[in-house]
């Protein structure tokens, strides 16, 4: 098991690995909405007066399935996962802000401050992760 896992760090590396979360999370979260039967949750307005929610929730899914797969690209040619990965939190925090402005949500605000913080930041983020390992901090010499 040990050595799987770490076959799987050396062909991912550290980009890799957080598109391979990203995408299952997304998918995860995307399936979550498609099997619950609330056609209409709160905040989300904006967009069950275009489509229906599991329309909406099959873009985290195609999202998901599309950072998933940039996971095992290579450096360059992974950033249409990270684009991807940002899709879904971008359209659906754009709802809750205009949710809370419109007063539709009383919970609006923070959910958006959400999306924009712990998806939205945390994608820039991972995008931005070196490959390459950190170096270790230098060992202190005993007196």
């Amino acid at each position: 098991m040990r050595a799987a896992v770490r076959r799987l760090r050396r062909v991912l590396g550290r980009r890799g690995i957080a598109l391979l979360l990203l995408g299952t999370g997304k998918i995860c979260y995307g399936l979550g909405f498609i099997l619950t039967s609330d056609p209409r949750p709160p905040g989300l307005q904006t967009l069950t007066e275009r489509a229906d929610i599991r329309c909406w929730a099959s873009i985290w899914v195609l999202c998901g399935a599309i950072t998933f797969g940039a996971a095992w690209l290579r450096i360059g040619r992974d950033r249409w996962g990270f684009i991807a990965a940002m899709v879904p939190p971008f359209v659906w925090g754009s709802a809750y802000l205009w949710g809370a402005v419109t007063g539709e949500s009383v919970r609006g605000l923070a959910t958006f401050g959400w999306y924009a913080t712990s998806h939205i930041g945390m994608i820039l983020w991972a995008s931005a992760v070196p490959e390459y390992a950190v170096p270790h901090p230098a060992r202190r010499e005993r007196p």
